[in-house]
């Protein structure tokens, strides 16, 4: 089994907003939530500690997520960025709370990342023995940010990703469903992360965004959750040109499984995983899409952002737990990929960016 780092999980979203114990099996949450309708994917859900262990994801890029944009979603939406700065340091303090009971440990540093590969060096052994997933912290969207100084506070903390925007109207960028480009105060929280050495995530930016904070920035870009527009036509995913971009600047993209971002013709809120046909193997068209672009299977990983704000009624027909993601890899066998490929697009590329951001 292939050590699997999964760029983007909502974890802290799903423990405070949905109110999911995430030690519990999927089948207890699933049981737990029967009949509830507050939340989009409740019943549904894919992600616990126990699945990621069993599915050899033992590194993720764990997420704190609390904003104020415009329109306003149906969670992680603030009326204030002092509410959603709150919010976001509850999720850290979960996160926190889950190092202290053994199911996470912190990944902030080149030696604490040679640390945690030794102990998931066999993910099957590392499973058994339930070793702790390792995580580094990320915050999507920078809303909750009061100002760019409180981004001091955050590194302290252990942030270190950060994407500008979500979706809508954001204080310091455009989310991808919006036209324009970056506001001052985006400028100045962008030259703040490179002072810092806080790894830009260019996942949800608008097209104009995307581009002024990658002439800003001069620190290390990566693409946590992104598809390809060229087979998937929505501002929510990168045009050739944006992929090309970020190969220049020796990015890696996390692919996301998201089920309307995998195939054309998704028509949300009406089509299902059966309707639609799509399965994981769908994800390699774009996986393909980004290698054939770059030249070589170096600038894509996994993102999956499953159980991020829907479950299973919106992901691969042929995903019922996020474990199911090792089936990537006789799948992308099938099609062509060396074993070196595929460990590259588990964990090796992500891996290697993070040796060249926190050198």
């Amino acid at each position: 089994m292939n050590l699997i780092f999964d760029v983007h999980l909502d974890l802290s979203m799903n423990a405070l907003e949905w109110n999911r114990d995430l030690t519990l099996s999927l089948e207890e949450i699933r049981s737990l939530e029967q009949g509830k309708t507050d939340m989009k994917g409740r019943g549904e859900n894919t992600v616990t500690f126990e699945e990621m262990r069993r599915g050899g994801i033992g590194l993720c890029v764990a997420t704190q997520i609390g904003g104020c944009m415009k329109p306003a979603g149906p969670c992680a939406s603030w009326e204030s960025p002092s509410q959603a700065w709150a919010m976001t340091q509850g999720q850290r303090i979960y996160y926190e709370t889950m190092v202290e009971m053994g199911e996470m440990a912190p990944v902030r540093n080149l030696a604490e990342l040679d640390a945690h590969l030794a102990k998931w060096s066999d993910p099957v052994a590392a499973a058994a023995a339930k070793e702790p997933i390792g995580y580094i912290l990320s915050l999507e969207g920078a809303d909750s940010i009061v100002t760019p100084d409180y981004l001091e506070r955050a590194y302290e903390s252990g942030l270190r990703a950060l994407g500008p925007a979500h979706y809508g109207k954001g204080r310091y960028a455009l989310g991808h469903d919006q036209v324009g480009g970056l506001p001052e105060g985006g400028r100045d929280l962008i030259r703040k992360m490179d002072e810092l050495g806080i790894i830009l995530d260019a996942t949800h930016l608008s097209d104009a965004c995307f581009f002024e904070a990658l002439d800003l920035f001069s620190g290390t870009v990566w693409a946590s959750h992104s598809n390809c527009r060229a087979l998937v036509d929505d501002p929510r995913q990168f045009s050739d040109e944006q992929i090309k971009r970020l190969i220049e600047r020796g990015a890696v993209i996390g692919s996301v499984f998201d089920g309307w971002m995998m195939v054309p013709g998704w028509e949300r809120g009406f089509s299902t995983p059966q309707s639609t046909g799509v399965k994981i193997e769908n994800i390699i068209d774009h996986i393909d899409h980004i290698c054939q672009l770059a030249g070589n299977a170096k600038h894509i990983g996994i993102g999956s952002d499953l159980d991020g704000g829907f479950g299973r009624e919106q992901g691969p027909m042929d995903l019922d737990s996020i474990a199911d993601l090792q089936t990537l890899e006789s799948l992308l066998r099938d099609r062509g990929y060396s074993k070196e490929d595929i460990a590259g697009i588990f964990h090796g590329n992500f891996l290697d960016l993070l040796r060249r951001a926190w050198v």
